[in-house]
């Protein structure tokens, strides 16, 4: 009885959020431990509580994953030498570095909330099977949504750590803190049973006022990337078309649309977290040292400019000031996440998405920095600084086109030529005429398959997906030695083993067992 109102605890304190639309309202009462899950409700709020960790800044929040999916690779550095940034950024972390957290950001940080997102679904899970208080249809959903939610954490700690704690049933803190670490491709196993149960029983989409829960859709594309890892080319083309014919997701026109601040549900969007402004974080006592970060997000400042750092004429500061003003905007972010040095320079300067990937003037000033303008928000009165209500893009259909055009150039017998025609849609709305748009088409295998790589580098820039592809590629190592860096020395500290991240020390301290299969911590020791 204690260890089963351990867990209903535990769940309370993620349940926060009673909302009409869904996580963009403040909370508003803790459900009683007597009747928590005695209808439909209440589990659906043990669901919403746990997406609100997925919004903490050690995961979507700020830029807790962006950390490990695009930071040290070809194509964000920050604007300056900074501490929280920089261990990752330049290869120089360590078991005790990754300990470090500031504003909640470190890995350590990101290990346990993905860990709490994963002890909580577990939970749900068991909570609502055969629980007659609700329907059989709603269970399935719930359960769904559930498994969907423990399979992308799981996703993310493989791709993060390798082999790592696997466990899928209700287990206790201490029995969870006493775990060793599962090899991966058993990990990957339970992931790919997970994304199949949740893509056969959730739906395709959403009613406006819960847009920002994940549809059978974005089950399907991590099921894809897995494949695609796994060089399962035929099976991943299979799931990419899937997507691309059944789902009700369609390409935009133009690359612009996509990112439209006024229309953040567009139909390219396969799954965005939507956060709102004015919302505050929840002290959660049942895990000391974490907390949500709540529903207003961060990492618009981290793309925005900072005005101490620009212009290039410091001399016109102040005129920028005002002419910024004037459209009662402001740079008052961080400029800790802008094009790297090597993007900017290789960006083709005829395609139509550099406008958004690479900003070095803005209302006729020329900027120190190159900025990615698509995650920009400046407005003052609606986005203020570290309080925007912008959503966070998770995966989009571009992506999908991109990835079967790759399955079908590396498949035994594909066709480039056919592959190019998964990828034309997008092509054509980045380039001016169809000439420029085809300088790709008709290319030899490898040759199509060096262009998906700069396809997808200036196709899905700073959206948490390059470091995963240089990684399955192969190449993660070659691209960063052959680059030259603003600040660090990446390209100089980067070695083989950086492919992964180091189990915290903190982690290891409190449980050996992580260290039983592998003593060397992923290379760090």
């Amino acid at each position: 009885m204690k260890t089963k109102n351990i867990f209903i605890y535990t769940f309370i304190l993620f349940s926060f959020l009673s909302c009409e639309k869904f996580l963009e309202e403040e909370p508003r009462a803790i459900v009683a431990p007597e009747t928590f899950f005695a209808s439909e409700n209440d589990a659906r709020q043990a669901i919403q509580g746990t997406y609100a960790i997925l919004k903490n800044n050690s995961i979507y929040g700020q830029v807790g994953l962006d950390h490990f999916y695009d930071n040290g690779a070809d194509i964000i550095e920050p604007n300056r030498s900074a501490n929280f940034v920089e261990p990752i950024g330049n290869y120089s972390l360590n078991e005790a570095l990754a300990d470090v957290s500031v504003q909640k950001m470190s890995v350590s940080d990101t290990w346990k909330d993905l860990y709490r997102v994963i002890f909580n679904t577990n939970i749900i899970i068991d909570r609502v099977s055969g629980n007659e208080a609700l329907l059989q249809e709603a269970r399935t959903e719930i359960i769904a949504e559930a498994t969907f939610l423990r399979a992308l954490c799981y996703w993310h700690i493989t791709n993060l750590w390798g082999a790592a704690p696997y466990y899928n049933e209700v287990l206790t803190l201490e029995e969870v803190g006493q775990l060793g670490r599962t090899d991966e491709a058993t990990i990957i196993n339970g992931i790919l049973s997970d994304l199949q149960f949740a893509q056969a029983n959730l739906p395709d989409s959403y009613p406006e006022a819960q847009r920002g829960r994940a549809s059978k859709w974005a089950a399907a594309i991590i099921e894809a990337k897995i494949y695609m890892k796994q060089e399962s080319w035929e099976a991943g083309l299979a799931k990419c078309l899937e997507i691309i014919n059944e789902s009700p997701h369609m390409l935009l026109p133009t690359y612009n649309e996509v990112f439209d601040p006024l229309n953040e549900y567009n139909a390219e969007i396969i799954w965005s977290l939507d956060f709102a402004k004015d919302i505050e974080g929840i002290f959660d006592p049942a895990f000391p040292g974490a907390a949500f970060a709540g529903n207003n997000s961060w990492r618009p400042s981290m793309f925005n400019p900072r005005l101490r750092d620009e212009p290039k004429n410091t001399d016109e500061r102040g005129a920028l000031r005002d002419a910024l003003s004037a459209n009662g905007q402001a740079f008052n972010g961080t400029g800790l996440q802008v094009a790297s040095k090597d993007f900017a320079e290789k960006f083709p300067l005829n395609d139509l998405r550099r406008e958004l990937n690479i900003v070095d003037n803005y209302l006729g000033f020329d900027l120190n920095f190159p900025y990615m303008a698509k995650f920009w928000n400046l407005d003052l009165e609606t986005s203020p600084r570290f309080n925007h209500s912008d959503n966070r893009m998770v995966f989009r259909l571009a992506d999908v086109h991109l990835m079967a055009a790759e399955c079908e150039n590396e498949r035994p017998g594909g066709d480039p030529t056919v592959a190019y025609g998964y990828i034309k849609e997008i092509r054509e709305r980045a380039f001016a005429t169809i000439e420029e748009a085809e300088a790709i088409k008709g290319l030899s295998q490898q040759e199509f398959r060096e262009a998906i790589y700069d396809e997808r580098k200036w196709e899905l820039a700073g959206e948490a997906h390059r470091r995963y592809d240089l990684i399955r590629w192969g190449i993660l190592l070659d691209v960063v030695q052959n680059l030259e860096y603003r600040f660090w020395e990446p390209n100089v500290n980067i070695k083989p083993y950086h492919v992964l991240l180091p189990i915290p020390l903190q982690e290891l301290e409190q449980n050996p067992a992580l260290l039983d299969s592998d003593p060397t911590n992923n290379g760090y020791r």
